[in-house]
Order: structure tokens, then C-alpha cells, then sequence
């Protein structure tokens, strides 16, 4: 970690990509290098062209956005943020995991069953909890990354396997779970009684295939993405554990060096591309789960009690975080605090709204 370090607005809402790139025609005054190591088909993607399309014009031209959608500047997490902290990169979307390294208490994001919806989530993530991560990464990386937003990236991680339906912890005995090298998930997966199996992304098909792993947690659209039914995938258990978080890097040098209204542009487009990436992966799920049925899937939605017990089974892991995990407890503070104060503020809003 050490080493990463060391060399370390409305006005647009309706404008279309035309007038966006005609105003972009003209020389810019700040040109922003953003990268996702994803796809055109990824929610990541369309994130972008959201904030690609309203900074640009509500900037005037004065901002230009540049994107690079897969590995063109580089291809893994570690990599990418050193990129950030050098400046050779602007923008950068990692998933928790793949920022673990720098900032390990980001898998905060990873614990289970901590948010359970998509309304609170969002209501979380879009406030004082990303604020609280935004220091700690400011500080960790000498002033150097700065944490815009949190967004989603796929939807809730669910538990997916090949071998049975999975109603209650009970049934995750045994079964060999992929998960990724981040300690979290792999001691989530023992609290639920399963062997945790590290295995590379691209390899997941034809370790579905061979039996190496007999399970995931995944979202449905990275499922059906990849084709995993094909590999014998069958059983999908909507248990939610985790909410699929997208973490948004920016150079923090060069927003700084921006004047203070095109810094607000840049705040504002960020909050356009949180909204984007929080809406994608719900109309795009919705496919996906149906697709999924009718290759003869099992979809299995745990009941509140069995989901209870998941979340019983899981608590281990909250305070293996806190004692494990570097700013363990800050974050894990801020989170409970901010779940708590979203659950109150949408409980206050529906007894208004159905009365």
C-alpha cells in the first residue's frame, strides 16, 4: 500500500449528446482521462455518458471528457489507482474489492445484509457515509485520490450455485464458493458453513464446468452476461447479501486546479452518473431474471425469517471486520449510523405517504 502512495447543477439535465458535442469541439480548458475496465453493455458505461454529456455542456466546452471503456490505460485495480495518484489518469470506477488494497476499509461495502433495499442504499450512498470514506481516502493517499460518488455496478450480490436451492444457511454447507482474494468474502462464505474458492473472473465459466466451484455471488445481469446456465448454473437465491457498490476515483489535484464553478459542474455530473448507474441495473435485471427462469432456472426469494437467519449466521463477520480491518470500526460506524437514519427518514416519508 505504501508504495501506491509514495510516487503518488440542472442546466443540463435535458441537453442531448449533439449539443454536448458541439460545444465540445472547442479547446477545453480541463480534459478529463476517465476509465472503466468494463464493456459498452455495462452500467459503468452508461454512467459515463452521463457525465460525460452533462459536464461538457454545462461547462460551456470549458471541460472535455475523454473515455476509455476496457484496458487501455490500464487493467487492474492497484494499477489504475496508481495511475489516479500519478494524474495519468482523471477517472476511475473500481468496484470494492478492487480498491481493497489501498483502502481496505472500503469493503465495509462487502459486509452482508447491513442494507436492504434499494432505497435506503441510495439514500446512504448519496450522502455523509460517502462524505466520511471521501476523508479517509484523501488522507490515506497524501491528498492525492478522491472518492466523487458511489454508485452500483449490477445490482445485489446474490448467492447462485449449481448444485441445489438454497433456502437457509443450512443448505451453503459444503458447496465450494468462488469468491474474489479479498479476505472478506471469503470469511463470509465460511460463516455460512461453504469453502471459500478464489478464482479469476475469467476463469469462473470453465470452473463451473470442471467443478471446481459450485457456486458464486453474483448479480443476475453478470449471470446471464457471462452464461453461466450454460456452465451449470441453476440456482439463484435472492438473498441480497450485498449491494453491488461502485466507487468513483477522481485525481484530486486536478479538481482542485479547477475553479470553483467547474468544480461544481464536476460535482453535479458525478451525481447525474450516480443516478444513472443506481437506475441501469434495475430496468436491465429485469431481463436477466426472466431469461434466466426460462432456460429453467430456479429463482428462489428467502422468506423475512429465512432471510433473518442469514443474516444471523453472517454477523460474525462484522466484527472480524472491525477488528481485521485498517479504519475498520470508523467506517463500520458511519455505515450503522447512516443505514439507521435512511430507515427512519423512509419510514417517516411512507407514513406520510399512505395516510
Amino acid at each position: 500500500m505504501n508504495k501506491l502512495f509514495k510516487s503518488l447543477g440542472v442546466l443540463a439535465l435535458g441537453a442531448s449528446l449533439l449539443a454536448s458535442t458541439a460545444i465540445a469541439s472547442y479547446a477545453a480548458d480541463f480534459n478529463l482521462r476517465a476509465t472503466a475496465n468494463s464493456n459498452e453493455n455495462d452500467e459503468d458505461y452508461d454512467g459515463l455518458v452521463v457525465f460525460k454529456n452533462y459536464v461538457e455542456a454545462a461547462s460551456n466546452g470549458k471541460i472535455g471528457v475523454e473515455l476509455f471503456i476496457g484496458t487501455q490505460l490500464c487493467s487492474k485495480g492497484e494499477e489504475c489507482l496508481q495511475g489516479v495518484s500519478d494524474g495519468t489518469i482523471d477517472i476511475y470506477i473500481s468496484t470494492s474489492g478492487g480498491a481493497a488494497g489501498a483502502f481496505p476499509y472500503v469493503q465495509v461495502l462487502d459486509l452482508p445484509y447491513l442494507m436492504a433495499n434499494d432505497r435506503i442504499a441510495e439514500e446512504v450512498l448519496s450522502g455523509n457515509f460517502t462524505r466520511t470514506m471521501r476523508d479517509m481516502a484523501l488522507k490515506d493517499s497524501g491528498d492525492k485520490i478522491r472518492l466523487m460518488t458511489i454508485g452500483n455496478t449490477g445490482g445485489w450480490r446474490n448467492f447462485a450455485n449449481t448444485k441445489r436451492r438454497v433456502q437457509m444457511p443450512k443448505d451453503m454447507e459444503g458447496l465450494k464458493i468462488r469468491t474474489v482474494v479479498a479476505d472478506l468474502p471469503q470469511e463470509l462464505v465460511k460463516a455460512l458453513g461453504a469453502s471459500p474458492t478464489p478464482i479469476p473472473w475469467p476463469e469462473l465459466f470453465t470452473s463451473f464446468q470442471t467443478g471446481v466451484v459450485e457456486g458464486s455471488k453474483n448479480g443476475i445481469t453478470d449471470i446471464m452476461g457471462m452464461k453461466f446456465p450454460d456452465a451449470g448454473l441453476k440456482y439463484v437465491t435472492l438473498d441480497g447479501h450485498a449491494y453491488m457498490g461502485a466507487l468513483w476515483w477522481m485525481n484530486n489535484d486536478k479538481f482542485k486546479a479547477m475553479p470553483e464553478d467547474l468544480r461544481q459542474v464536476v460535482v453535479d455530473g458525478f451525481s447525474a452518473l450516480q443516478q444513472a448507474t443506481f437506475a441501469s441495473p434495475k430496468r436491465k435485471s429485469i431481463a436477466a431474471y426472466e431469461e434466466f427462469v426460462a432456460g429453467g432456472g430456479d429463482l428462489y426469494v428467502p422468506t423475512p425469517e429465512e432471510k433473518a437467519a442469514f443474516k444471523t449466521a453472517a454477523s460474525p463477520v462484522y466484527d472480524w471486520f472491525k477488528t481485521n480491518v485498517k479504519g475498520g470500526p470508523e467506517i463500520f460506524d458511519a455505515l450503522i449510523s447512516a443505514v439507521s437514519e435512511a430507515e427512519a427518514d423512509i419510514k417517516a416519508a411512507n407514513m406520510k405517504d399512505l395516510n
